[in-house]
C-alpha cells in the first residue's frame, strides 16, 4: 500500500516553554489479517505498528499500536516547546513501508 500524506495540526505559532498539542490523522486501511477476501482466502494483516515524533531530533512521543486500532488512526499529543526547532512524525507498517513528515514550528 502506498504512503499516504498524513494530516498533522498544531499552533502555527508558540512560544518557547508553552505546552502545545500536537494533531495526526493517518490514512490507513489498518487490516488486522481476520478477514477473508470474495475468494475465501485470508487479507494478509498490514497496519501501523510504530508512530513516532521527534523535535530536532529529540523523540517527544512513540505508540505501539496493534489490530485493535481502526482504519485511520487518529493520534494527539502534548509537548513542551524547547525553541525555534523542527517536527517531524513518522510511522511504519507490516509491509515495511516508512512515511516520514517535517514541519517547521515558528516559535516567538
Amino acid at each position: 500500500m502506498p504512503a499516504t500524506k498524513p494530516r498533522v495540526r498544531f499552533p502555527e505559532q508558540a512560544a518557547a516553554g508553552e505546552i502545545i498539542e500536537i494533531k495526526a490523522l493517518i490514512t490507513h486501511v489498518m487490516e488486522t489479517g481476520n478477514r477473508k477476501d470474495a475468494e475465501g482466502q485470508p487479507i494478509p494483516r498490514n497496519i501501523i505498528h510504530t508512530f513516532t515524533a521527534h523535535y530536532d531530533g529529540d523523540l517527544i512521543f512513540t505508540a505501539e499500536l496493534g489490530s485493535g486500532i481502526s482504519a485511520n488512526p487518529f493520534l494527539s499529543f502534548f509537548f513542551r516547546v524547547p525553541g525555534p526547532g523542527e517536527l517531524w512524525v513518522s510511522w511504519k507498517d507490516d509491509e515495511g513501508g516508512e512515511t516520514v513528515e517535517r514541519y517547521p514550528l515558528n516559535v516567538v
